[in-house]
């Protein structure tokens, strides 16, 4: 597809390289010539410096004839009008990135009035991915498939986990509970593991199972599945907001810190189910009056990274037991607190990328590929997707253990009829099947593609 891309930071360069390893024809605009040609140097794409709400700059670009334009500056109102704009130029799609929480109940008027094929809010999804998290403490990362019937979940192994030191083939063995382990994350190596695989102490495992058989797992294993409780949330901006909604709508009990006074009057209108304290979260001492030390879960949403990183290291020590969810801007130093184990981390420039590259995924599924969903783990070392079959040659009722698989290639499940199948080697995948794959390959477009040639 023809893809122009308004806006070259964080989210607009995560888009851009993404969409062009795709292989779809990628045009970025940007006003600033520096985002510009430092995205075209790394990544296949064209670049075009001036406003993207210009239409001399949009034909430049060949607007009428692209299949879709992003606009995801860092203004809302610039990315309505840049949208707005490419509309009336010709483009047949639209996506603008909109953040104010003002505009949030108005958003169908606005997609209707506009002709927006889609609208973003960075900070929203955040609150969603938090508040998803929290429904399973123990998992560090969650991503859904199949609307949601069927999860794919990361968790570290500790040592007195009764799957530390097993082979993979066992598990059932001591687990009573329908699971595939699709990869295991070993300090910096991933693996699509075999049967043989033994897990080890500080082993990272994602696996792929119902809600329902999930739950079933995390208490077989030993680990209290409950959802948190309460939380402790420092830093009250938007997603802050969004989260604080969430959570009280269903039962949790929220405290939130924030330093500035007028912010805490604000939220204490809007939020009369949550506890507002006005304070500095980086204190000890504060935290410690809180109840830091007793609180199930707690989330760092200021905007430092290292203010919430830190917090988060002084929370692990307090209260080991938490769930921690961290906010992080920026993408430069992920290793290195992946490394110092604190939980989930959360990017909400990041996670807005992903999603609007889903839905360009989506597109394409009418047009040449049945991918319905496609997930980047591992730090993009590993994909997940999600296929829907057709009646293709060659892979359609043929047992598992006979299909040609690529290396590093995995079928983690099957959905038939609404009935999820966590496969064997004598399972088959059928016409109208659901299927999700994990590989460290990439570039599969076609469910065919897990095939050796």
């Amino acid at each position: 597809m023809k893809i122009i891309i308004i806006g070259c930071g964080n989210v607009g360069a995560t888009i851009a390289r993404q969409l062009s390893v795709e292989g779809h024809n990628i045009t970025v605009i940007d006003s600033n010539e520096a985002p510009v040609r430092k995205i075209c140097d790394s990544s296949d794409v064209m670049g075009i410096v001036g406003s993207g709400a210009a239409v001399s700059v949009l034909n430049d670009a060949g607007v009428s004839e692209a299949d879709l334009v992003i606009s995801v500056t860092d203004l809302d109102e610039r990315n309505l009008l840049c949208c707005f704009m490419a509309k009336k130029a010709g483009a047949k799609h639209t996506i603008a990135r909109v953040r104010n929480p003002e505009y949030k109940e108005d958003v169908n008027l606005i997609r209707n009035d506009l002709g927006l094929s889609l609208v973003v809010n960075p900070e929203f999804a955040a609150a969603d991915e938090i508040a998803k998290l929290l429904k399973f403490p123990s998992a560090i990362e969650i991503d859904s498939f199949a609307r949601g019937r069927v999860e794919l979940l990361k968790f570290e192994v500790s040592k007195d986990n009764p799957i530390c030191g097993i082979k993979l083939k066992d598990i059932q063995n001591k687990v009573d509970a329908k699971v595939l382990v699709c990869v295991v994350e070993r300090g910096s190596d991933t693996f699509i593991p075999k049967g043989e695989f033994v897990l080890e102490e500080g082993d990272r495992i994602s696996f792929v199972a119902s809600a329902k058989e999930a739950t079933r797992f995390f208490k077989a294993v030993g680990i209290n599945q409950g959802k948190a409780r309460t939380c402790m949330i420092v830093g009250a901006g938007d997603t802050a907001f969004y989260l604080a909604q969430k959570l009280i709508a269903t039962g949790v009990e929220v405290k939130i810190i924030e330093k500035d006074p007028k912010r805490c009057g604000e939220l204490a209108d809007k939020l009369p189910g949550a506890i507002i304290i006005q304070g500095d979260g980086q204190e000890k001492a504060l935290l410690s009056e809180e109840g830091i030390e007793r609180t199930e879960s707690f989330v760092t949403l200021t905007r430092s990274d290292e203010s919430n990183v830190m917090m988060s290291i002084y929370a692990k020590k307090v209260n080991p037991k938490a769930k921690l969810i961290t906010k992080v801007h920026r993408s430069t130093y992920d290793d290195i607190i992946d490394d110092m184990n604190i939980g989930s981390i959360i990017n909400p420039k990041l996670l807005a990328g992903e999603y609007i590259v889903k839905y360009v995924r989506a597109m394409q599924n009418t047009l040449d590929n049945n991918i319905e969903t496609l997930y980047k783990l591992n730090a993009g070392k590993v994909e997940a997707l999600e296929f829907k079959v057709g009646e293709i040659y060659g892979i359609v009722d043929i047992p598992i253990m006979d299909l040609n698989l690529k290396p590093n290639v995995i079928i983690c499940c099957i959905i038939r009829n609404g009935i999820i199948e966590t496969p064997g080697g004598k399972s088959s995948i059928r016409k109208g099947d659901t299927v999700i794959v994990v590989t460290t390959e990439t570039g599969f477009s076609d469910i065919t593609d897990i095939l050796q040639k």
